[in-house]
C-alpha cells in the first residue's frame, strides 16, 4: 500500500517526523545546558506549537494538496527571475516557451522561443550549438555573441529540472561596438566583390573560430559555389595543410595552389591590457595565392603577392614589412610619407628611421615580434625627422608570408602635428598679448603725463637755454619707452594703428636711405616694384617699422655666416596678386581678392626647419644672449595681421636647389576707395582751418593726465570742465551743464567711460563723445557700441590731444 499518496497517511507520517525532531531538540536542550526546569519549559513550548500546526493541516483540503504538488506555480517563477539589464527565458525540450521576463519579451518578443531568435544567419547558427551543447553537457562551455538588429548580446543556457526538462536561458547586452557587424556587411557587398576579383579571398571568422561571413571569391575557393552559405562552419575545417607547413584549401585538393594567410585581429589595441597578447578575438582572414614577393623578391618562399603588394600600397594607413633579421622588405607610400623618407629609398633597417636613443628599444622589439609567436603591440618611438614629437609605431608579427615576418604601422600626423604646432603657438601668443596690453596701458598713462608735462615745459623754453635741452632728452627717452609698448601691443595685435591709403613703393621708397645704413657698405639692397600695384590701407609708420626689422634680420642673418666682414643681398619685391591667382594656389588660409605682394630675400643661410614653426613667436630668438629681444618678428606679424595681412616665413632655394637664406611674403588686400574715405578727407580739410573752440568735459581718474589734458585744451581756447571719474561727469551733465564735447577716459573706478557715455546720450543723443584709452581702438569698438564715437590712443602730446577735440568739433559741425 502506498501510503504517500493519502492525505491522511501523509499527514500521520509528518507528525511522526515532528515528534521524533521534538524529542531529539528536547535531549540536545537537556545536554546541553543541565537544568531540568529549562528543558521542561522548551519541551511544553514545542508541544503547543506542534499542536496548532497539526490543527490547521486537518482543515487544509487534499485537494488543494494535490493541485500544488502536480502544477507548478508559473508567477512565482517570473517574478524571481525579473532582473534588471538581463534577458531571462525557460524553455522545454520542445524548445517551446514556458515563461521568460520583461526584459527578454521587450528585446525579443513573446513570440520567439529561443534557439528561434529573430537574429543574423551567424548568431541564429550560434544560438543553435549553444542549444546542442546545453542539452548534451548540461550547460553552454562558454557565452556565446550574438547579433540582431544592430545590437549585440551575450547568451548562454544551463539545463534544469526535476528530469532535466528545461533549458534556462540569460541575455545579456553587450555595449561594445562589435567590429564583426560593419564588417560582415562589407564583406558580402561591394568591397567583398572587389576583393574577390583582385584574387583575394576573405573570410570573418568569430572569437569560436566558426565562420561569421565570406566573400564570394572564399565561398568559391572553399566550396565550389560562389553563392554558398558558410556561415557558422569551422574555419580550419575549410582548409588543409602539407608536410612542409603550406595552406591550401581543403575542397581543392591537391590540385590546389598554396595560400599566403594575412590574419588581421579586429581587436581594439587601447583596449587590450595586454598589447602582446591579443587574445581569441574576431579576426579577418585574408588568402592569396602564393607567388612573386613585395618589393620584387621572387620565389614562393621570398615573399608575398602582387594582390597583396596593390592592396597595402592603396591602404592610408601607413605599413611596411620586415623579415625576421628586421631587414625592410617593402614600405607602402603612406608609411613613407609618415616617417620622412618620402622620396628616398627604405632604409635598411627600422631603427634607422628613429633617434640614437630609441634604435635600440625598436630593435629589440622587431626582432622579438619576429621570431615569437604571432602577437601584436605597439611602442613609442621618436622620428629622425621629428625628434620631438613621439609617435606610436605598431608592429604585428605574421606567418605564412614568407620573408615577411613583422608587420609595422605608422600613422601620418604630419597635418595633425602641424595644427597642434598652430594652436599653441596661437595660444601662447594670445597669453602674453593680454599680459602685454595690461602692462601696456598702466604705463601709457604714466608716460601721457611724462611728455605732456615735457611739451608744457618747452612751451616756456627756448632752444639755447640751459634746461632746454635736459627736457628734449626726457621727452626722447619718454618717445624711445612709448615705442616700446607699441612693440608690446603690436605682437599681440592690440595696438592703435592710424590707417593711410598708400602705395607699398612709397613706403620703401621713405625707409631706403635708412635701410642702407642699417645693413652697411657689404650688403647690397635691391627694390624692386611690379606695374600697376593697388592701394593699401595701412599705417605707415607701422609698415616702416616692418621693413625695418625684417632688414635688422637678414643683415644679423648675413653676418653670423661670415662677421661685420660679410657681404650678401637682402631685395624687397612688390607684386600684385589678383583672386584668380589666389584660386589657383588653394590656399585654406588666404581668402580670394586682389593683393599686393611684399616679399623681402636674404642670403643669409635660411631658417632651420626646427626653427621655421617658432620664428613668430614672441621672446623667441636665435640669436646670443643680450643681442636680440624676441620681438623683431612678432611685432611684424602683429602688425601685418592687424592690418589685414598675412606673412609667411619659408626658405629661399639657390638655382643648384640649396637654401640660399630666408624668404618672407606679406599679403596686404587691396584697398579701394570708399564714401567713408571721402568724407573723412574733407573733415580733414575742414580741420586745418578750425578755429571755432567750444566747452569740453574732460573725464579723467588719473590726476596726471587729467591735468596735462586741462592745460593743453585750454592753452587752444577751449573751455574745459573736469571730473574724476563717471559718475562725477554725469552729475555735471544732468546739473544742466552744455557742453559740445566729452572727452573720457575707458577705464575707471566706479563708472567707466561707455557706461557714462551711454548714460549722457539718454539725456544728449547728439553730443560727441573721445575716448582715450592705451587699448586698441579695433577691440574697444568690438566692446563699445556707441553712435558718433571717437577714439584718441595714449601716450599722447600736447599737440596731438588739440589736433583731435579740433578734428571731432569739426566733424560735428559738419554733421549740423
Amino acid at each position: 500500500m502506498n501510503m504517500g499518496g493519502m492525505p491522511g497517511s501523509r499527514r500521520l507520517i509528518d507528525g511522526l517526523a515532528v515528534t521524533a525532531a521534538m524529542l531529539v531538540s528536547v535531549a540536545l536542550i537537556q545536554f546541553a545546558t543541565g537544568e531540568p526546569t529549562v528543558t521542561l519549559a522548551f519541551a511544553g513550548g514545542l508541544t503547543v506549537l506542534g499542536l496548532i500546526a497539526f490543527a490547521a493541516s486537518r482543515h487544509r483540503p487534499a485537494q488543494a494538496i494535490q493541485q500544488d504538488s502536480d502544477t507548478p506555480d508559473w508567477s512565482v517563477t517570473v517574478a524571481a527571475i525579473e532582473q534588471p539589464g538581463q534577458a531571462i527565458a525557460i524553455t522545454d525540450r520542445a524548445n517551446r516557451l514556458i515563461c521568460a521576463n520583461s526584459a527578454f519579451e521587450s528585446w525579443f518578443g513573446s513570440l520567439h522561443a529561443p534557439p528561434k531568435l529573430p537574429v543574423d544567419d551567424a548568431s541564429a547558427e550560434t544560438l543553435n550549438r549553444a542549444a546542442r551543447a546545453a542539452w548534451r553537457d548540461g550547460s553552454t562551455t562558454e557565452t556565446v555573441a550574438i547579433t540582431f538588429d544592430s545590437r549585440n548580446w551575450a547568451a548562454e543556457a544551463v539545463r534544469a529540472g526535476r528530469s532535466d526538462d528545461y533549458l534556462i536561458w540569460r541575455f545579456t547586452a553587450e555595449t561594445r561596438n562589435e567590429p564583426i557587424i560593419a564588417m560582415g556587411k562589407y564583406l558580402t557587398g561591394t568591397l567583398g566583390r572587389m576583393l574577390g576579383n583582385a584574387g583575394i579571398a576573405v573570410a570573418l571568422v568569430g572569437e569560436d573560430g566558426a565562420i561569421r561571413a565570406v566573400n564570394a571569391g572564399f565561398a568559391l575557393r572553399a566550396s565550389g559555389d560562389e553563392h554558398a552559405s558558410l556561415v557558422g562552419q569551422d574555419f580550419i575545417s575549410l582548409l588543409r595543410s602539407d608536410e612542409r607547413e603550406r595552406i591550401f584549401f581543403a575542397h581543392e585538393g591537391r590540385k590546389g595552389s598554396p595560400q599566403t594567410l594575412v590574419h588581421v585581429p579586429l581587436v581594439d589595441p587601447a583596449k587590450n591590457s595586454d598589447p602582446a597578447q591579443p587574445g581569441d578575438g574576431p579576426a579577418l582572414m585574408l588568402l592569396l595565392d602564393s607567388g612573386i614577393g613585395l618589393g620584387g623578391w621572387g620565389g614562393e618562399a621570398r615573399g608575398q603577392t602582387p594582390q597583396l603588394e596593390a592592396l597595402l600600397e592603396q591602404l592610408p594607413l601607413g605599413l611596411a614589412m620586415t623579415d625576421r633579421d628586421g631587414h625592410f622588405l617593402f614600405a607602402n607610400p603612406a608609411f613613407r610619407r609618415a616617417a620622412g623618407i618620402e622620396g628616398t629609398n627604405i632604409p635598411p633597417f627600422p631603427s634607422d628611421l628613429v633617434i640614437p636613443r630609441d634604435k635600440t628599444a625598436i630593435s629589440d622589439a622587431v626582432r622579438r615580434f619576429g621570431q615569437g609567436p604571432a602577437n601584436s603591440g605597439d611602442i613609442a618611438v621618436r622620428l629622425r625627422n621629428d625628434a620631438e614629437e613621439p609617435v606610436s609605431l605598431g608592429l604585428a608579427g605574421v606567418r605564412g608570408l614568407g620573408e615577411a615576418a613583422v608587420l609595422l604601422s605608422l600613422a601620418d600626423t604630419t597635418e595633425e602635428t602641424r595644427l597642434k604646432r598652430q594652436v599653441a603657438q596661437a595660444t601662447k601668443m594670445q597669453a602674453v598679448g593680454q599680459l602685454a596690453g595690461g602692462v601696456a596701458h598702466d604705463f601709457n598713462n604714466v608716460l601721457t603725463a611724462i611728455i605732456g608735462y615735457c611739451d608744457l615745459m618747452l612751451l616756456r623754453h627756448t632752444p639755447g637755454d640751459s634746461d632746454y635741452d635736459d627736457i628734449q632728452q626726457i621727452k626722447a627717452n619718454s618717445n624711445r619707452a612709448a615705442s616700446l609698448t607699441r612693440q608690446l601691443l603690436a605682437f599681440s595685435r592690440q595696438q592703435t594703428l592710424q590707417p593711410e591709403i598708400l602705395q607699398l613703393p612709397d613706403v620703401l621708397s621713405e625707409v631706403s636711405q635708412l635701410l642702407k645704413r642699417l645693413l652697411g657698405a657689404k650688403i647690397t639692397l635691391s627694390v624692386s616694384h611690379d606695374r600697376n600695384l593697388g592701394a593699401v590701407r595701412a599705417d605707415p609708420r607701422q609698415l616702416e617699422q616692418v621693413i625695418i626689422n625684417l632688414a635688422v634680420n637678414a643683415r644679423d642673418a648675413i653676418q653670423s655666416r661670415g662677421g661685420e666682414a660679410a657681404s650678401g643681398t637682402l631685395t624687397f619685391t612688390t607684386r600684385r596678386v589678383e583672386a584668380a591667382d589666389i584660386r589657383r594656389m588653394g590656399s585654406e588660409i588666404i581668402p580670394a581678392g586682389d593683393y599686393t605682394l611684399l616679399v623681402a630675400e636674404d642670403t643669409g643661410g635660411g631658417i632651420p626647419s626646427d626653427v621655421l614653426g617658432k620664428i613668430f613667436e614672441p621672446f623667441f630668438t636665435t640669436k646670443e644672449q643680450g643681442k636680440g629681444t624676441g620681438l623683431g618678428l612678432s611685432t611684424v606679424y602683429g602688425i601685418i595681421k592687424q592690418s589685414g595681412g598675412f606673412i609667411f616665413a619659408s626658405n629661399a632655394k639657390a638655382s643648384d636647389g640649396s637654401v640660399k637664406g630666408a624668404r618672407f611674403t606679406i599679403y596686404l588686400p587691396v584697398h579701394h576707395v570708399t564714401k567713408e574715405d571721402l568724407a573723412k578727407a574733407e573733415v580733414e580739410e575742414l580741420v586745418s582751418t578750425w578755429s571755432g573752440g567750444g566747452r569740453v568735459l574732460l573725464v579723467e581718474d588719473e590726476d596726471m593726465v587729467r591735468a596735462v589734458a586741462e592745460r593743453a585744451l585750454t592753452r587752444q581756447g577751449y573751455e574745459v570742465t573736469t571730473a574724476s571719474d563717471g559718475d562725477e561727469g554725469l552729475e555735471l551733465v544732468q546739473d544742466g551743464g552744455e557742453f559740445d564735447l566729452v572727452v573720457s577716459d575707458v577705464v575707471m573706478p566706479s563708472m567707466d567711460g561707455p557706461a557714462m557715455a551711454r548714460e549722457i546720450r539718454k539725456l544728449k543723443p547728439r553730443l560727441p563723445i573721445l575716448f582715450m584709452s592705451g587699448y586698441a581702438e579695433e577691440q574697444l569698438r568690438r566692446d563699445i557700441d556707441i553712435e558718433a564715437m571717437h577714439f584718441m590712443p595714449k601716450p599722447f602730446s600736447v599737440a596731438q590731444i588739440a589736433d583731435k577735440v579740433a578734428e571731432v568739433l569739426a566733424s560735428a559741425a559738419k554733421r549740423k
